[in-house]
């Protein structure tokens, strides 16, 4: 039973890729609405998150953001089948390039593409990887036939698929042979090698990751954001300048530039952040849980 759903998924997948895209967005975008119809987990965390970093927001605001983010998640998972199995020109027409680096510079020093999990981060580290080699680390799914399949489609363009709980020297060697790494430190991964700093001046677990890798393979720290465009005209992927002095030396003052940073593009387009997931699972000592 398991084989026969990961076959239709696969199926399914495949059907969507060759759909024009914004039928593809279109459905995803009325699909989402709907389920939000619906009593369910993935809402009420939303609906907490929403409530924690936003408490000027009335209950009546906080609705309609969440519905408008369910629209952007549904979506991008109907359109995982354009990013997965969609050929290297379709990907490129519809996603468009700001960068204030080179991203094509052979000679660049190591570095680290710092991501954060807006709803197009998926398409924007495949595009990627078709201009340039380089690594991506990702997090094992419990569904191994769903985590083989998004490894393999992934890093059909040559991306080198690292898994997380890897040696950081692997990631460090890299860094050393000149292959870009990028990753993600915005999730709540557990309070080993985190601290707790602010996310809307809310406490939330943070990943000191970013920092020690940097330290270690003496790389700047280069963050990007895909943004989803109005009227599904696709994406933008936006690379911003290395940030200075990072790493200043303070894993916990890292975290929280970190962190702030993220706020300022989170402002630029809410509903396409990741609310879906437990930011705030982790808590500090003595503070009550809040999912």
């Amino acid at each position: 039973m398991e084989q026969l759903g990961h076959l239709l998924v696969v199926a399914l997948l495949r059907a969507l890729s060759i759909l024009p895209y914004r039928w593809v967005a279109r459905l995803g975008s009325g699909l989402g609405a709907a389920l939000y119809r619906l009593p369910g987990r993935r809402k009420h965390i939303v609906l907490v998150n929403l409530h924690l970093c936003f408490p000027e927001k009335s209950a009546g605001e906080c609705d309609k953001l969440a519905r408008e983010h369910f629209r952007h998640v549904v979506r991008s998972y109907l359109e995982r089948g354009i990013q997965w199995f969609g050929s290297a020109r379709r990907i490129g027409n519809i996603v468009q390039i700001e960068s204030a680096i080179d991203l094509e510079d052979k000679n660049a020093p190591p570095t680290i593409f710092m991501g954060f999990h807006f709803v197009g981060i998926e398409i924007g580290c495949i595009l990627y990887s078709l201009k340039m080699p380089a690594a991506s680390l990702y997090t094992h799914m419990s569904n191994t036939r769903l985590c083989d399949l998004a490894k393999r489609q992934r890093g059909r363009f040559g991306a080198e698929m690292i898994e997380r709980s890897t040696s950081a020297r692997k990631i460090v060697r890299r860094l050393h042979e000149g292959k870009p790494v990028m990753l993600a430190a915005d999730m709540d991964h557990g309070i080993e090698n985190s601290v707790f700093v602010p996310f809307f001046d809310v406490p939330a677990c943070t990943l000191t990751s970013v920092s020690r890798l940097a330290k270690m393979g003496h790389a700047r720290v280069v963050p990007f954001v895909t943004e989803v465009l109005p009227d599904f005209k696709g994406y933008r992927l936006n690379v911003f300048a290395p940030l200075n002095d990072f790493p200043s030396g303070s894993d916990t003052d890292d975290a929280r530039r970190m962190n702030a940073f993220l706020e300022t593009q989170i402002l630029k387009f809410p509903a396409q952040y990741y609310w879906v997931h437990r930011r705030f699972k982790h808590r500090p000592e003595g503070m009550p849980a809040v999912y």
